[in-house]
């Protein structure tokens, strides 16, 4: 499960998510709303297991406590856990406001924490819209090691002039500290944000795709030497420190996405319980084009919440059927090869590769269909992939290829 908090203190340059500058949310009115957006989830698909809780955004760390708790005492209240602990993870920012509450999101549930670090360099945090100091982020890492059982910590790299010699450092140094998962994310143009305005006017100029090569190559080498090797793309961890969440949505897993401009992926209820596809709660509302109520009985969908804050409160709130008050807005039908193609681009991510069995016991025929391209022979000649045992594994030295690579492939 996925719950969006969509608001942040500013929107850092190159952000280009769904979020907001905080307008003072009323906890009161956002309780009410995550908690009636639950329901309804649990109304049409009340039989799953719950193995994640992913509070992110904007800055979930500005969330009271409270709510928090409260989103969780729900979600675990209407779902039964899945077996083995539940991982109920938060993104936080290392400011001080936010710091003091981290001892309060323990005690709400909160048992991993991926904190917003982004650099150790306090000119690189300026460039970056950060409003934290390096101190403050490593003050922070301090404190949210003391109260949680895994901590996590964002950087990102491939930064305007940043130099191999520079972020090697920065990386050893963040290394030396002892955390046992860290996400390191190369920094993108996202068209629409800040730093895109800038780089159309040529006032910022990001590393050319040698250097930034070579500065993918130093990460991967410096963190496997050092007990953290990649276990996707950008995540590197200490074993059994891996993120459940983040693993079980590379592998295809479904989703709930709760909150603005959350994205979701749900199964039919006849695939799990064995429903005949009728519906009779009389919902008729629609989304997407769809009878929403319909189709979450009939097939998978894709969803995508409302995305503005207020329509989505508003829908999650004042929504007259189970369907409405979910707040999803768009709903499409995911048959099994759109399926299969989502689980091939996300499970190449993955250091383990794709799981072939996995992928066979979800899409049935179509996963034979996906796999006998000829596309897949000569990426596995061209040495593009590997077929070790019941998986497909793009080797390491491809890895920063993968999505190019499962493009080609699944273009047949």
């Amino acid at each position: 499960m996925y719950i969006h908090w969509p608001y942040c203190t500013r929107i850092c340059p190159y952000c280009d998510f769904n979020v907001y500058k905080s307008r003072s949310p009323d906890p009161a009115l956002w309780r009410h709303a995550l908690q009636s957006s639950l329901k309804a989830h649990h109304a049409h698909w009340p039989n799953l297991r719950l193995a994640s809780i992913f509070f992110g955004g904007g800055t979930p760390s500005l969330m009271p406590p409270g709510l928090v708790q409260d989103v969780i005492d729900t979600a675990t209240g209407l779902w039964p856990a899945a077996p083995g602990r539940l991982e109920i993870n938060l993104e936080a920012n290392p400011g001080s406001a936010e710091r003091a509450r981290f001892a309060d999101f323990a005690a709400a549930g909160v048992n991993r924490l991926s904190l917003g670090v982004q650099a150790l360099d306090d000119a690189a945090l300026a460039l970056l819209g950060r409003d934290h100091s390096a101190a403050e982020a490593l003050a922070a890492l301090d404190t949210a090691r003391a109260c949680f059982a895994r901590v996590s910590a964002d950087l990102i790299y491939a930064r305007p002039d940043q130099t191999p010699a520079a972020w090697a450092a920065e990386l050893d140094a963040m290394i030396a500290l002892g955390v046992d998962h860290l996400s390191l994310y190369q920094l993108t143009i996202e068209p629409g944000t800040a730093f895109a305005a800038k780089a159309a006017r040529g006032n910022l100029r990001p590393p050319d795709a040698e250097r930034t090569a070579d500065l993918y190559a130093l990460t991967q080498a410096r963190t496997a030497a050092a007990g953290l090797p990649a276990y996707e793309i950008s995540n590197h961890a200490a074993p059994a420190a891996e993120s459940r969440h983040n693993r079980l949505y590379w592998q295809g897993d479904w989703y709930a996405g709760i909150g603005p401009g959350a994205h979701g992926r749900l199964p039919a209820r006849a695939q799990i319980d064995g429903a005949d596809g009728a519906v009779t709660t009389g919902d008729a509302d629609h989304a997407g084009g769809l009878d929403g109520a319909r189709r979450a009985a009939a097939v998978a969908l894709a969803t995508l919440a409302h995305r503005r804050p207020q329509a989505w409160l508003d829908a999650a709130t004042g929504g007259t059927t189970p369907w409405a008050a979910t707040g999803i807005a768009e709903a499409e039908p995911l048959d099994a090869v759109a399926r299969g193609e989502e689980m091939v681009m996300l499970g190449l991510r993955l250091a383990e590769g794709l799981d072939l069995d996995a992928l066979a016991r979800r899409l049935g025929p179509a996963a034979g269909r996906l796999l006998a391209s000829p596309a897949l022979a000569r990426a596995v000649a061209a040495g593009l992939i590997e077929r070790r045992g019941r998986r497909l594994v793009v080797p390491a030295d491809k890895r920063a290829l993968t999505d190019a690579i499962a493009t080609r492939l699944l273009a047949g």
